[in-house]
């Protein structure tokens, strides 16, 4: 009987040499695919698990997903791009973070925690583009790990789907580099940064640091990728309104544009303590986020019970532009990206 391969050695022999780094003496490399910038010793791997160092050379994954699902856009989520919108949806394995409450754990986790349990899938480029396409997709996401460790296959997969007239995005935790977001410029169209707190002491425990994914959305905004926001409300670890206040103006700082969505919380792998936030919490997140300025606040992962927080409204006459329910778009009103009443351009990607 053939011995079974481990996930390990599956990992290693589904993997190329990565561009997203340095060689340096003594045969170590500097990886820039994440905030990190892991220095990596021969035979060892970076804090993600998955990028490693083999005879001097860097080796990253390649030629398989860990996780598919055709969703909505809304789901990613982006209102602000393409609405109505199907997304393929692929994962790989690992991340450069390890939150407690992750809500993707089985994959993100996977190198880390046996109790996870997903195993890759070798699939080409074209494999995948023939696949988004033959379910009507017009976008293809990378997610359900953290994309940025994992770039360079996202990169060979967005530019098959860009020959064949797709989108592509990123779902990401936002601990980037100057070197990553250069490197997918060229070929992500949207992309969307959770930004857990604005604590740096509650963001190392969960493996970042806050000036870094600060950084990130800088540079992604000024990069012209179109940006959205998540920022996962939890009781107890980033409700306060100071808290909520400093994440609304930090944002503003940057762009009273960018789409704040405040989502709600439940409990999940190994958080199980705070309660699952409550549709007040919600509305007062998002009033902080009007109060700080923000033209387009939504509360979401409670559909139905936010008010009018799901809908798109244009921020010069009050217009509503868009409805939704969950991730479904009732009704669009925003074809040209431009409200219909007063003509007032809506940012975003609309067609």
């Amino acid at each position: 009987m053939a011995k079974q391969e481990t996930l390990e050695t599956i990992l290693t022999r589904l993997a190329r040499e990565g561009e997203l780094y340095e060689k340096l003496p003594e045969n170590k490399v500097r990886c820039y695919a994440c905030g990190h910038r892991c220095l990596i010793p021969e035979g060892k791997p970076g804090i993600c698990r998955v990028r490693f160092n083999e005879g001097g050379t860097l080796f990253v994954p390649s030629g398989y997903v860990g996780a598919l699902q055709l969703d909505p856009i809304e789901k990613k989520p982006f209102f602000h791009a393409l609405p109505g919108a199907k997304a393929l949806s692929f994962g790989m394995l690992g991340c450069d973070f390890h939150c407690g409450y992750c809500q993707n754990w089985v994959t993100s986790q996977a190198i880390r925690d046996p109790v996870a349990g997903a195993s890759p899938e070798q699939m080409t480029p074209e494999q995948f583009v023939r696949l988004a396409k033959h379910h009507g997709a017009e976008v293809v996401t990378s997610t359900y790990n953290e994309p940025l460790i994992t770039s360079e296959w996202a990169m060979e997969i967005f530019k098959v789907a860009r020959k064949e007239g797709l989108r592509t995005s990123y779902v990401s935790n936002g601990n980037g580099t100057p070197e990553v977001l250069d490197y997918i410029k060229p070929w992500v169209d949207f992309y969307k940064v959770d930004l857990k707190g604005f604590d740096d002491k509650d963001y190392r425990t969960l493996g970042g640091q806050l000036s870094v994914v600060l950084d990130t959305i800088r540079m992604l905004h000024e990069k012209k990728i179109w940006l959205e926001i998540v920022t996962l409300v939890i009781p107890g670890f980033n409700d306060s309104d100071e808290e909520l206040f400093k994440i609304a103006e930090f944002l503003a700082s940057v762009s009273v544009d960018i789409p704040w969505h405040v989502t709600a919380f439940h409990k999940d792998y190994k958080m199980t303590d705070p309660d699952n936030t409550g549709v007040e919490t919600l509305l007062r997140a998002a009033a902080i986020g009007k109060k700080a300025g923000l033209h387009f606040v939504y509360a979401g992962n409670l559909p139905g019970m936010v008010g009018n927080l799901e809908n798109t409204y244009c921020p010069g006459c009050g217009e509503i532009l868009i409805e939704r329910y969950g991730f479904q778009v009732l009704k669009n009103r925003l074809k040209t990206g431009s409200c219909p009443k007063c003509n007032v351009s809506i940012p975003g990607i609309w067609k």
